[in-house]
């Protein structure tokens, strides 16, 4: 692979997107904790700490291609004031990570880079979990509603 490939600009906006997302899930995890809605803060909070985790992975990649990491650049956060809407945030926001890291795969895969594919892979494999926990508590609320919903989230029930 040459290193005019479009690999690092690719693994970069992966990247970007990994750093915009620990800090939407850290900040998220934050505010459940400050409500006292301890199943969200953990689950955010280890989603964020996840992300740390594959940028750190990414970063060495692009390194070992070459490459420079670009930790300058964010993309908008999208944070809700209450539990439903962090939710409602959290999916709209790891819906447009997907397009992002499967258009990452699909550039990998044409640039015949398949040591960054597989590595992106895992990460859309962890990150399709994540949306399916976040459909699954969408309909969890719908179904038990908003206050049972809460009150489950706050371990006062383990």
């Amino acid at each position: 692979m040459s290193l005019d490939s479009n690999t690092h600009k690719t693994l970069n906006q992966v990247l970007t997107s990994k750093l915009t997302s620990i800090n939407q899930f850290f900040l998220h995890a934050r505010m459940a904790k400050d409500w006292g809605l301890d199943a969200l803060d953990a689950t955010f909070y280890k989603k964020s700490i996840k992300d740390m985790k594959h940028a750190d992975d990414l970063m060495e990649r692009i390194f070992m291609l070459g490459g420079l990491p670009n930790l300058q650049k964010l993309d908008r956060l999208h944070i809700g004031e209450n539990a439903p809407e962090m939710l409602t945030c959290n999916e709209t926001f790891l819906n447009g990570q997907h397009a992002v890291i499967k258009a990452a795969i699909a550039e990998c895969e044409s640039e015949q880079d398949y040591v960054s594919r597989d590595l992106l892979s895992q990460v859309l494999e962890y990150e399709e979990d994540i949306i399916d926990w976040h459909e699954t508590q969408q309909s969890l609320i719908k179904d038990v509603g908003l206050q049972n919903y809460l009150q489950s989230q706050t371990g006062a029930t383990k």
